[in-house]
């Protein structure tokens, strides 16, 4: 199941989203693929997207959760990746 919580996290002018998979990274990649988000979006273990396509991705099947139980379904998962590991994308 792929997750997103509401755009509530400001950078560049505008507010971001957080997307993220509890069953793999191929799947979250695969759901951001079939939507069209660039690879680039990608940080770490998780997916930033840009709140103009909010829409896009809950019509897609993402379910809309908190941002608080975003890092939850992140670490059940054991996808969590912190932040000292940055450098150390997973893929």
């Amino acid at each position: 199941m792929v997750y997103v919580d509401p755009p509530a996290w400001p950078a560049d002018g505008r507010l971001w989203s957080h997307l993220v998979s509890d069953v793999s990274y191929a799947e979250l990649h695969a759901f951001a693929a079939g939507i069209g988000l660039p690879r680039r979006a990608f940080d770490r273990d998780h997916y930033d997207v840009p709140e103009e396509r909010f829409a896009t991705v809950v019509g897609h099947g993402a379910r809309v959760v908190s941002s608080r139980e975003i890092v939850i379904v992140l670490r059940r998962s054991g996808l969590r990746l912190p932040k000292h590991l940055a450098g150390a994308r997973r893929q």
